[in-house]
């Protein structure tokens, strides 16, 4: 829960325990990646598309635009690519730095989660 959201009413069921970390890679302002980008990546090489890659994860096109948007700019060169249509109707593809940066970042997930893992367990017996 965050600092702008508002406590839980006491009908709310309550989670069973702490069990996961959230981790994000900063970029300026911006997030360069995160669980929900590393997800689009994943969408769009699955999709090959921009626009099937938002419906998978029922985003609309303009926030799955801006994601990408956004983690192209943060990385040196792009990590996913559109291609004009035509008789191949066009689409998106992930991009070499884009499947490393996706490799490295669920990567980077697991092994923070091993780290932590007996101490996210002393939290949720808490």
């Amino acid at each position: 829960m965050n600092s702008t959201s508002s406590a839980p009413s006491p009908a709310e069921p309550r989670p069973s325990h702490v069990s996961s970390i959230r981790i994000r890679i900063h970029c300026g302002e911006l997030y360069a990646m995160g669980p929900g980008k590393a997800d689009l990546l994943e969408a769009v090489e699955a999709c090959r598309s921009i626009a099937g890659a938002g419906r998978a994860l029922g985003y609309s096109y303009s926030k799955t635009r801006r994601l990408i948007d956004e983690m192209n700019f943060c990385f040196r060169s792009p990590v996913v690519e559109t291609m004009k249509g035509g008789s191949e109707r066009g689409g998106a593809r992930v991009t070499e730095t884009g499947r490393r940066a996706l490799t490295v970042f669920r990567a980077m997930e697991a092994k923070a989660k091993a780290a932590i893992q007996a101490d996210l367990g002393i939290l949720g017996a808490l």
